[in-house]
């Protein structure tokens, strides 16, 4: 297995113009996730079939020749579990790769558990055992030992085999369509318009509170995502959620409050001040002004029948089509539905997962129907 280390932006631009000269090249990420909000990228791998590049983009300055790589349309990008790699590529560069297709979907479409590793596969279709050793590694780290980089090149290059081979059996059982449009919809989720205003609702247990409560969390959530933001930190490391909900409960004004219910110190140090002006601020606000109160699925009227009918459909799809059911519909996307048909008055510019693409003919116009 041979590879080349990519440093100068010379290099990269001869290795990504000769990856464009070919149909499908294969595409990986190396990167560190510990109190950032956005991932750190250390190492991007390339294999084009014949070249493996190991791309540093911590020293390269001008990355455009790879950017250029991913928009190109007429180069199929192939990835394994790409969730974290696409938000990576949207956070660096901009942009997603695009054509993609995602070798965990397409092995999901072929009867493997949606989550199958990629270790697993190689094993499986090649008879290959991969050292994963190296996957809890500090990509940032320099120099990276040869073992890093050995690890880093073995997730492209036996991604080529393992590709053409779930390609030939995906071609032979007609999902192949459907593994494009379902990768198409993963990245399409990657891509987050993060509306700071609405922070709040994606605070567990803010459906608890009450309006007047709610009034408080708001601009706190509004607050701790801004700084996130601003700082690169992971929300919790600027402020624990279950703190801020507890500050929205009780109204706290007050630093040793925050300290005698047992917050970090360190963050009640850095933050309070500006926590007890939000809160101050927002108790002024008018009743007519409160959030409305959340209202969960599951607490609605004939959720749990609903849901159990929704259930009893996908699986009979799934006997019919032999795919998985958590594959073809997850506890999460059958509540999308619902949430669709009960909350949005079945908003055609909101189309939930199972009315889209291959599902919609599968299953999805039945569950509807049953709603």
């Amino acid at each position: 297995m041979n590879y080349q280390i990519i440093t100068q932006a010379e290099q990269l631009e001869a290795v990504c113009q000769s990856a464009r000269n070919v149909d499908v090249v294969m595409l990986d990420t190396e990167f560190v996730r510990t109190r950032t909000y956005y991932p750190q990228l250390g190492l991007i791998q390339l294999y084009d079939g014949e070249t493996l590049s190991l791309i540093d983009p911590t020293v390269i300055d001008d990355m455009s020749a790879f950017s250029a790589l991913l928009k190109d349309t007429s180069v199929l990008k192939v990835l394994h579990a790409c969730g974290e790699d696409l938000e990576v590529f949207n956070n660096s560069f901009g942009c997603l790769p695009y054509p993609m297709v995602d070798t965990q979907l397409m092995a999901a479409f072929l009867g493997h558990g949606l989550s199958t590793g990629f270790a697993a596969l190689v094993e499986n279709y090649l008879g290959v055992e991969l050292d994963k050793s190296e996957s809890r590694t500090d990509w940032l780290a320099r120099p990276l030992s040869e073992k890093q980089l050995e690890y880093a090149a073995a997730d492209v290059f036996y991604l080529q085999p393992l590709y053409e081979k779930l390609f030939e059996k995906i071609t032979q059982a007609g999902w192949w369509e459907a593994a494009q449009q379902e990768s198409d919809l993963v990245a399409s989720k990657r891509i987050k318009n993060v509306n700071q205003e609405m922070a709040y609702l994606d605070v567990k247990g803010a459906w608890q509170l009450k309006p007047r409560e709610l009034a408080i969390l708001k601009p706190l959530a509004t607050w701790r995502l801004k700084e996130a933001l601003r700082r690169d930190l992971a929300l919790n490391f600027v402020f624990k959620e279950n703190d801020l909900l507890t500050i929205a409960k009780q109204g706290i004004q007050n630093r040793n409050r925050m300290e005698q219910e047992g917050m970090d110190p360190r963050s009640v140090q850095r933050h309070s001040t500006r926590i007890i002006s939000i809160v101050k601020s927002a108790k002024m606000t008018p009743v007519d002004e409160f959030p409305e109160p959340i209202e969960r699925l599951m607490d609605m009227p004939g959720y749990k029948q609903k849901f159990k009918v929704l259930k009893d459909e996908v699986k009979r799809a799934s006997t019919a089509s032999g795919l998985a059911t958590e594959f073809l519909a997850s506890k999460k996307q059958l509540n999308q539905l619902m949430s669709w048909v009960w909350k949005k008055d079945r908003d055609p510019a909101k189309l939930p997962d199972v009315m889209q693409s291959w599902r919609l003919e599968l299953f999805g116009e039945k569950l509807n129907k049953l709603l």
